[in-house]
């Protein structure tokens, strides 16, 4: 396997979706040196209040581990947009950019092109965690769209998959799927949904192989940040 964003097989990943510069700091200050927490993911809210390059900078006063930007969601407009994006994430700083193309098979091909050329590694989701998400649910997404982006990444080269924490049936299905594609530890999945939305880490763990655990409110909402991120961090 390529050399990693991150090179631990587990960790946490925390969702810093902080409403302000300063609750972010506090946030990376209280956990950016327990052990087991890999990196920060941050949101639109964040960076539509200061911009990421402000974010960047918050964070790395403080730590060099890896900044994930989710733009929640990222590929879903026309494919030559793709490369303005790219250019907006690589010049602020963020390591990393999640994808989740909703937008076709174009779309999702032309934004992973215009990304690996900024060089901002690449995260690739395909199905999220709430509920009355895929058409057979009540939703919109068709059944077969996840296993199609997940495939159309993988093709790509992409080896971070973003997939739901909370939903082990279709972890185990995408698991089975990017192992054929890729081979067995070839890969790493991501995943939210835990705590608040119903999924383990440890159960999850036991399905995924090598992962990355995003968790956000459990950690940044927590009385104690640093506590609360050692416990979430000894599911591992």
């Amino acid at each position: 396997m390529k050399r990693q964003l991150i090179e631990a097989k587990r960790c946490v990943i925390v969702a810093a979706d902080v409403g302000n510069l300063e609750d972010l700091a506090n946030l990376v200050v209280n956990t950016c040196d327990v052990q087991g927490i890999g990196g920060y993911k941050v949101g639109l809210v964040l960076a539509l209040q200061y911009g990421l390059p402000k974010i960047v900078k918050c964070i790395q006063q403080y730590t060099e581990k890896p900044i994930i930007y989710d733009h929640q969601k990222a590929g879903n407009d026309i494919p030559k947009l793709g490369s303005k994006f790219a250019k907006v994430v690589a010049d602020s700083g963020v390591n990393a950019a999640i994808l989740f193309p909703f937008g076709g098979a174009a779309t999702e091909r032309e934004w992973i092109d215009a990304l690996r050329k900024s060089e901002v590694t690449i995260l690739v989701g395909g199905h999220m965690t709430q509920p009355e998400f895929l058409f057979s649910e009540g939703g919109f997404i068709h059944n077969e769209a996840p296993e199609r982006i997940y495939t159309i990444a993988a093709k790509k080269g992409i080896t971070n998959f973003v997939v739901p924490g909370n939903k082990l049936e279709y972890v185990s299905f995408y698991k089975s799927l990017l192992e054929k594609l890729l081979k067995k530890k070839n890969f790493y999945l991501w995943a939210p949904g835990f705590i608040d939305q119903g999924g383990n880490i440890t159960d999850f763990g036991k399905k995924a192989g090598d992962f990355r655990a995003i968790v956000g409110s459990a950690i940044y909402e927590a009385d104690n940040i640093r506590k609360a991120a050692e416990t979430i961090t000894s599911q591992l």
